[in-house]
């Protein structure tokens, strides 16, 4: 929806409040109406202290508002480098918060399809600040009997059957969440290439690597949970509760090593300009897309930087949706 909306904050006036509210115009969701009806269902079906919640909603005739619960705190990595010290029980904690509030879509029937630290916020700026999960414009309620087949998703971070245009289900946010804690034990992606075709080739067969010097000093119980997550067959791959489970996340393992040096430097040198560089042309996924359909492929463009949010079809939509949400800092896009 980031193309059709924007955030704004706003004060409830009898209880002078702060929420965030998502204006989408009507006009240019002409014919699209199914994709912010499915996002709005999604919504009002879910109540997690993990996840910013849909708090009213309204329109007018040229606008539809959803009034959001608002996140103060800031992005993921923002935060990870402002911190003089991090370690992996930090990561730990936090994924452990992501993996229970994605258990809880999952127990509802809901995927969330686009799990990315963009997508990660706190909920204030408290040390001890909890984690929120944001932005359901790709999310899906799960239909009895039905594997989807959408191809949706931002590449960095989708799973190999996705891009395969295999059938797929929930196991999907899993893979997420593996990416997610492999880059917050690094500062890199496990996943790039200047060619888009290469990147799709390394993600469908899920080569990556733990590549000295960066992983010596991470425990082979983090490596041992990420190769579950990140699993290319999703029959073998952990679901969210087998990993609350694994004993990274609910057992002793992980460390108290201070990795905030080594993190924050790779964060700084891959994510500076995240919205950027881990942007992907929205027209080279089509096209990878529309080749494998045709059995043929050739190599794409490269990232283009002037592209922030991939958002490939919907079921039901009648085109591709890309864009990025302006929203005041701290708001939910």
């Amino acid at each position: 929806m980031g193309a059709f909306s924007e955030v704004f904050l706003a004060e409830e006036k009898k209880t002078k409040r702060l929420v965030a509210i998502k204006c989408i115009q009507k006009k240019a969701l002409k014919g699209k109406e199914n994709s912010i009806e499915n996002e709005v269902a999604v919504l009002q079906k879910i109540k997690h202290p993990n996840i910013v919640s849909l708090e009213d909603l309204f329109e007018s005739k040229s606008h539809r508002y959803l009034v959001m619960q608002l996140v103060s705190g800031g992005e993921l990595f923002d935060r990870i480098i402002a911190k003089g010290f991090y370690t992996e029980k930090d990561a730990s904690k936090l994924i452990q918060q992501v993996l229970d509030a994605v258990k809880y879509l999952h127990d509802i029937g809901i995927i969330h399809r686009d799990l990315k630290p963009e997508n990660l916020l706190y909920y204030s700026m408290d040390e001890d600040s909890k984690i929120m999960i944001s932005d359901f414009g790709l999310s899906k309620i799960e239909e009895v009997d039905n594997m989807m087949s959408t191809a949706c998703g931002t590449p960095g971070y989708v799973a190999p059957e996705v891009l395969a245009q295999i059938p797929y289900s929930k196991t999907v946010d899993c893979w997420s969440i593996g990416v997610i804690s492999y880059i917050l034990l690094c500062g890199y992606p496990p996943f790039y290439d200047e060619s888009d075709a290469n990147l799709f080739a390394q993600i469908i067969k899920a080569q990556y690597e733990f590549d000295s010097p960066y992983w010596d000093d991470i425990s082979d119980s983090a490596k041992d949970f990420i190769v579950h997550l990140m699993e290319k067959d999703p029959n073998k791959r952990y679901t969210c509760e087998q990993a609350l489970q694994h004993p990274w996340i609910a057992g002793d393992t992980a460390l108290d090593r201070n990795i905030h040096e080594s993190i924050s430097a790779q964060i700084k040198k891959n994510f500076a300009k995240l919205k950027w560089k881990q942007a992907f042309n929205a027209t080279a996924v089509i096209r990878h897309m529309k080749q494998l359909q045709l059995g043929t492929s050739t190599e794409g463009p490269g990232p283009n930087p002037s592209q922030a949010h991939l958002l490939l079809p919907h079921e039901n939509a009648g085109a591709c949706l890309l864009g990025v949400s302006n929203a005041f800092p701290a708001a939910d896009a």
